[in-house]
C-alpha cells in the first residue's frame, strides 16, 4: 500500500545557480576580509601569554626578595623560584610546577640580575627566539610591557 504524498498548494522552489554563486561570492568576500584578522589571533594570544607570564614571575621574583632580601643571581636564575639555591630566608617554591615556564614559543625566559633597565631584566625573545624583531616577532620585555 501506498502512502499518499500531499503537495504544498504553492509550488516549491529551489535556489537558482545565479542566486547559490552570488552567495557563494558573497561568502568568498567576507573570508577573504576576516582570515587575516582570524589567523593573526593566535599569535596575539602567545604574546599576551608571554607577558601574563613575565608579570607572574615578577610577583614570584618580588616575593623571593621580600624573603630573602635580595634577587636571584643571573647564575642562580629563575630556577632559584623553584629550589633553594642556599639563600637564607628561602621559604619554598614560589611558582606552581616543578620546573619553570618556558615561553608559549617553547623557549626559556631570559633572566639577567642585576639588569640593564631595571634591578633584573626578564624578556622573552617571542617568535622568532633571537634577540630583537618587530611586530610579532618583536621581543617581550618586562621593562616595556605596556609598549603594544
Amino acid at each position: 500500500m501506498q502512502i499518499p504524498v500531499r503537495m504544498s498548494q504553492r509550488g516549491q522552489r529551489g535556489f537558482t545557480l545565479i542566486e547559490l554563486m552570488v552567495v557563494v561570492v558573497i561568502l568568498g568576500i567576507l573570508a577573504t576580509i576576516m582570515m587575516p584578522r582570524i589567523l593573526d589571533r593566535p599569535e596575539q594570544a602567545r604574546r599576551m601569554k608571554a607577558k601574563v607570564q613575565i608579570r607572574s614571575l615578577q610577583s614570584a621574583l618580588g616575593l623571593f626578595k621580600t624573603d630573602t632580601g635580595q634577587f636571584p643571581t643571573t647564575v642562580q636564575g629563575l630556577e632559584a623560584l623553584i629550589a633553594n639555591p642556599g639563600i637564607k630566608g628561602w621559604r619554598s617554591s614560589y611558582i606552581e610546577g616543578i620546573k619553570v615556564p618556558l615561553d608559549p614559543w617553547g623557549n626559556p625566559y631570559v633572566y639577567i640580575c642585576p639588569g640593564a633597565h631595571d634591578d633584573y631584566d626578564l624578556e622573552s625573545f617571542g617568535k622568532e627566539g633571537e634577540d630583537g624583531g618587530a611586530d610579532n616577532n618583536a621581543d617581550i620585555e618586562s621593562w616595556d610591557l605596556d609598549r603594544e
